[in-house]
């Protein structure tokens, strides 16, 4: 991303213009920022099922053969179709864009400060399964907006730049999506909507072009935890002997097997400095 690649040029290769370095990074500031979200994902993108209505998604589901019902298997993305073999479209990787309203105090060249942060992001992360029936069921998720708190602490040599890590809390809202082939069953949204919570950490660069005009860099990993939003499968037109109904409860929750929302932000930040 071109923004990106600006702010990592200004923070390798450009000097301070400044002339007033004993006062950056000291005081309060206001800062936008721009960048990439890439999902992340690390605990894999299967189903998890109760069938037996004890709250718990340990289940498997079954046909009333015996079998289970998804053993053609699972994908990280969309399922394009109703088999495996129709493929899946890949987690949306997307722009990220806000603000934040921050303030540094600084001791010689060591830079201690906090900051709230809203931030709006396009991502989308995806997870499907297979059954044999044939059927597919997909699970989107997309991180509307979040509004964070982070301290930062920072080494600022000689005053013209800063390099900092951060971290803290931040909350979330979680858009929910649900699609699927399989037009016999009836299926209900169950606690999307919900707002969640999580963390940020991660670290940059800043570097003064001016006495109050800043560049520069910034990653973040973030984490929410979302393991609420579920759908309860039910008869519909079903018959008595289908796999969502003969598990002792009249019905089956499927949940999306990753309880977090993990992602990646690489981002561009231009500020203000008072």
């Amino acid at each position: 991303m071109t923004a990106i690649a600006l702010g990592l040029a200004a923070v390798v290769a450009m000097p301070a213009a400044a002339q007033d370095r004993d006062s950056h990074f000291n005081g309060p500031y206001i800062q936008g920022v721009i960048g990439t979200a890439a999902n992340g994902n690390y605990n894999g993108s299967s189903l998890r099922f109760d069938n037996d209505g004890d709250g718990n998604y340990d289940d498997t589901v079954r046909t009333a053969a015996g079998a289970d019902a998804f053993s053609p298997g699972f994908c990280r993305g969309g399922a394009r179709g109703a088999r495996p073999a129709d493929g899946c479209r890949s987690d949306k990787d997307g722009l990220e864009y806000g603000g934040r309203i921050g303030y540094d105090y600084r001791m010689n060249n060591f830079v201690l400060g906090g900051l709230v942060e809203a931030t709006k992001n396009e991502s989308v992360d995806r997870a499907s399964g297979f059954s044999t029936t044939p059927a597919s069921y997909t699970f989107e998720r997309e991180l509307k907006y979040n509004v964070s708190a982070r301290l930062r602490a920072g080494y600022t040599p000689g005053g013209g730049m800063l390099f900092y890590v951060t971290g803290g809390g931040s909350m979330a809202k979680i858009n929910h999506r649900f699609s699927t082939t399989n037009t016999a069953n009836s299926f209900d949204e169950n606690r999307d909507g919900k707002r969640v919570w999580g963390w940020q950490a991660g670290g940059g660069g800043e570097i003064m072009v001016t006495d109050h005009l800043s560049l520069g860099v910034e990653y973040l990993y973030n984490r929410y935890k979302d393991n609420k939003y579920n759908v309860a499968v039910g008869r519909g037109t079903a018959l008595a002997t289908n796999p969502f109904l003969i598990g002792g409860a009249g019905g089956t929750n499927i949940k999306v097997a990753d309880k977090d929302l993990d992602y990646h932000s690489l981002r561009a930040t231009v500020g203000f400095h008072f």
